[in-house]
């Protein structure tokens, strides 16, 4: 369970295929407070630590995790937000994420305004997920406020902090960024469907 405060940003250091897997390590500075077997949030990925190395780390994405998340899209170098699990003895900063991505989406707009910026995304309504104005919604593991809210997309505002300490400022129109929906949401939309 996470928060969707992003504590720092990794870099990548190598991607090393293993059959259908594909095994990720990364550099950060609370390395040296891991152990094997944490989940870390990587891009709003859930991934179990598998290796220590000094302050490198590595971690392994199955099949389907990277089939259904931008993690396919890793290049040597990148830079992924990252979040260690939530302690039950802390404040809630932002909201109950689980680092399982829904899907995929879009950026198909990036304004600047007065010192902040508005980054619009598309993803594909057929999977059934929905946003709510002022709703809660995790962008590459970032929690966020859902900013004018459609059918197939929505858009999100940036603080320049956010923007810093993330790799929103490496965002383009085109980018491809992991979703996870509002987990009271999913249900909700969930129970409806029974109906």
């Amino acid at each position: 369970m996470f928060t969707g405060i992003i504590e720092e940003q990794g870099k990548i250091i190598s991607l090393i295929s293993l059959q259908e897997n594909l095994d990720i390590t990364v550099e950060a500075q609370f390395t040296d407070e891991l152990k094997i077997d944490q989940s870390v949030s990587h891009n709003g990925v859930c991934l179990t630590v598998v290796a220590i190395d000094g302050n490198q780390y590595t971690v392994t994405a199955i099949k389907e995790t990277l089939e259904k998340t931008n993690l396919k899209q890793l290049k040597q170098g990148d830079l992924v937000n990252l979040e260690r699990g939530m302690k039950l003895d802390d404040r809630l900063d932002g909201h109950i994420v689980q680092g399982h991505v829904d899907q995929t989406a879009t950026c198909t707009k990036i304004e600047e305004v007065d010192g902040s910026w508005y980054f619009s995304f598309a993803y594909d309504p057929g999977l059934h997920n929905i946003t709510i104005e002022k709703g809660s919604i995790t962008v590459n593991g970032v929690s966020l406020t859902v900013v004018n809210s459609k059918k197939d997309g929505f858009s999100v505002a940036i603080i320049p902090y956010t923007y810093k300490h993330t790799n929103f400022h490496t965002f383009k129109v085109g980018t491809e960024v992991n979703l996870e929906f509002d987990v009271i949401g999913k249900y909700v939309t969930r129970l409806t469907a029974l109906k």
